[in-house]
């Protein structure tokens, strides 16, 4: 597909989401650890603006006086709920003239790939945490019936030993933390053929369903009482690449790693997407969930989230012994 084509079909997947909803549940915040709804659709507005008028096209900013306010940085989550922000009817106004604006651009200036592409996963990727708020707020929209059931066998599988090219493959677009790709050397393991069940964990919902919300905190607990761990994040993408992992894209994936910069790690294209929460006692995630959009969960996509935190679609997969 074009860019353009691309562009509206991101945008339709994100109306039809929240089209189900009243004004009411998209104006309140659900819950004091997310934003409001229409918070998040403003954003949306915002950051394409942002990217794709103002520093592509080099008009100015739509809603200059509004930067600020949709900026996550600059209005942390927990204000958000507190403060005067546009109303549903205005939000959705906001994305439509901002789109308007993309495609005058694109048609003067043709397109950027790594900022149009940007711009797509940011979309994709807050529509998955919009289905977080939702979840949390025990709103009823299709993408949320739950992960599908597990297919693979339970049991162990052998992952050999060795060198791992680890990150991004050259020539597509990559996250600065998914860079420079770099050698590194795994040792044999043995790891879960698919992600711990409902049932193993006894928790809610179907038991032939990966469980889900679990905090990394409660994963490793579990890994450790079933004298076992999570993987590391090397281990977890050398096992996938090598095509050993059953069941991904069900679940996100904690691993025992911290969120930090590979070796040469460059901040682009701005320090606030990685770096600011490097060594910051976030945990990495893996593999993408069933709320995923399968173009942002590759096999070198690196998610993070703190350790005690649940709200996002997360289970885990055990790793076989001390490393």
């Amino acid at each position: 597909m074009s860019v353009a084509e691309d562009l509206a079909a991101v945008r339709a997947r994100t109306l039809a989401l929240v089209e189900p909803l009243s004004t009411e549940d998209l104006e309140r915040q659900i819950d004091p650890l997310m934003s409001p709804l229409v918070w998040d659709l403003a954003h949306i507005a915002a950051y394409e603006d942002l990217w794709l008028v103002h520093r592509h096209g080099g008009r100015e900013l739509l809603h200059g006086e509004l930067a600020a306010v949709y900026d996550a940085f600059e209005t942390p989550r927990s204000v958000r709920g507190q403060i005067e922000l546009l109303d549903h009817d205005g939000a959705l106004d906001y994305l439509g003239q901002v789109r308007q604006r993309t495609l005058e651009v694109l048609d003067e200036r043709g397109p950027d790939e790594v900022l149009h592409e940007l711009v797509l996963r940011h979309e994709l990727q807050h529509t998955e945490t919009m289905l977080q708020a939702m979840r949390l707020g025990g709103l009823v929209v299709p993408e949320l019936d739950g992960p599908p059931p597990l297919v693979a066998s339970p049991g162990w599988v052998d992952v050999p030993a060795g060198e791992l090219l680890m990150g991004s493959e050259n020539g597509g677009f990559a996250y600065d933390n998914e860079l420079p790709r770099h050698p590194r050397q795994v040792d044999g393991f043995r790891i879960s053929r698919r992600p711990v069940s409902v049932a193993e964990l006894t928790g809610d919902g179907d038991p032939d369903t990966p469980a889900v919300h679990v905090s990394w905190d409660d994963a490793d607990a579990y890994a450790r009482a079933r004298g076992a761990r999570l993987p590391t994040e090397a281990e977890w993408e050398h096992a996938a690449r090598l095509g050993l992992l059953g069941d991904t894209g069900l679940v996100w994936e904690w691993t025992s790693t911290e969120f930090t910069g590979y070796p040469g790690f460059v901040a682009h294209p701005y320090p606030e997407y990685s770096e600011v929460f490097f060594d910051s006692g976030y945990r990495v995630l893996r593999g993408g969930a069933w709320t995923t959009h399968p173009r942002v969960a590759g096999p070198s996509f690196r998610n993070w989230d703190l350790p005690q935190r649940r709200q996002i679609f997360a289970g885990l997969r055990l790793v076989e012994g001390q490393r």
